[in-house]
């Protein structure tokens, strides 16, 4: 818990309003396995994070709406009837998507005070987007009594994105900022939307992420290409099987029965989808039984499939992952995210923490020349609201 930011935040509304504080937390979060198969309506296994945004609500003294997001220097003045999604790229209309669906739902707002802050580095994948609607929606929800469960938040967050911001994301970072559970991560599945939490027992090894500070610029495009494969390979299994509606009801003996009428990408990206459901359970069957060199192992396994299977990975990525898979106590290492850049997550031993940012930042810097950024995480709980005793 940043005490520092929360002092920040208590400080800057109290200047707003002579009302009482709502204070919140809205984590981010990784994802320990699973990527891509989101669409795919398969499974994913993310967890909530120790660093994220920090929320101060009151109840407005006027009229007006105010937002104040300290870390931009920027604000947000609005009615609660001039909900419309503002031009441009901002964070302001993932506030105002979250307030216009609540409205439209027919809850009672009233005009209110945000301030928020965080220590959740932007753009380095690990969701600040999701926490900064999820959060807006729980103290939203804590302010004005609305009853809202956690599922109902999420997927209020989730609209926000889709109709406000123009991303067409998944569920998975609205569940894991909600539904986050400390030592704990969240197998959900993305067809049904049920969950479970698994426990996550590292003792002396912990998830430690390395920004690789690129993002190549067919990162898009290429989504949409691996979306398309993978929906062609299910439409023409589909003609045979009829049964299969996604990528969720193949496996792999279906999908070998009909590898000749696939084309070769689309049987490779399939195959992937497959095995990458299969490493998620395994990760959560050896987290049970707190076996840390399997869950190691089927992070090496996922590198290689999103590599040589569903081709998202990049030359900085590999590096990263190949040097960290290569070093002495580190049980594991992938990329994680949607692909073409971003951060690699890598399970190490605690104790070789500084000696590994050390080496494997001067290797990338070397090859590259790059300043890689490491980003140390600990699993933490879902939004909540900070007591006093924070």
């Amino acid at each position: 818990m940043n005490r520092k930011l929360i002092d920040k935040v208590k400080s800057k509304i109290s200047e707003l309003s002579d009302h009482s504080t709502l204070l919140v937390r809205a984590p981010g979060r990784i994802n320990l396995i699973g990527e891509h198969t989101d669409y795919n309506k398969g499974f994913v296994l993310p967890a909530a994070i120790d660093l994220g945004i920090y929320f101060a609500f009151s109840l407005s003294n006027d009229s007006t709406c105010r937002v104040i997001a300290l870390d931009e220097g920027e604000s947000l003045d609005f009615t609660l009837d001039e909900l419309e999604p503002l031009a441009g790229f901002s964070w302001k209309n993932y506030v105002l998507g979250v307030v216009s669906r609540l409205k439209s739902q027919g809850y009672g707002i009233e005009p209110f005070n945000i301030v928020f802050t965080g220590d959740l580095p932007q753009g380095s994948g690990l969701s600040s987007s999701a926490a900064l609607e999820c959060g807006v929606c729980f103290g939203l929800n804590e302010l004005f009594h609305l009853d809202l469960s956690r599922r109902e938040m999420a997927l209020t967050a989730q609209w926000s994105e889709h109709h406000f911001v123009g991303v067409m994301c998944g569920i998975m970072d609205q569940y894991a900022s909600l539904f986050g559970v400390e030592d704990h991560a969240i197998l959900l599945d993305c067809d049904s939307l049920n969950h479970e939490v698994s426990p996550i027992k590292l003792s002396d090894h912990k998830f430690l992420l390395i920004n690789s500070e690129v993002k190549h610029s067919h990162a898009s495009s290429g989504y949409n290409v691996r979306r398309e494969q993978t929906e062609e390979g299910v439409e023409i299994i589909a003609r045979t099987y009829t049964a299969v509606r996604s990528m969720r009801d193949m496996h792999i003996e279906i999908l070998e029965n009909c590898k000749s009428s696939l084309s070769d990408k689309s049987y490779r990206r399939c195959k992937y989808i497959i095995e990458e459901n299969e490493r998620v359970h395994g990760i959560v069957e050896a987290m049970k039984s707190d076996d840390l060199g399997r869950v190691g192992e089927l992070l090496k396994q996922g590198q290689e499939g999103m590599k040589n299977g569903y081709e998202i990975t990049c030359e900085e990525i590999d590096f990263l992952a190949d040097f960290a898979n290569d070093y002495q106590g580190v049980l594991g290492a992938r990329m994680m995210g949607g692909g073409f850049g971003g951060c690699t997550i890598n399970l190490i031993e605690r104790s070789i923490e500084d000696q590994f940012v050390s080496d494997i930042g001067e290797a990338y810097k070397k090859e590259f020349d790059i300043n890689s950024t490491p980003i140390s995480v600990e699993i933490s709980d879902g939004v909540h609201i900070i007591s006093e005793s924070n």
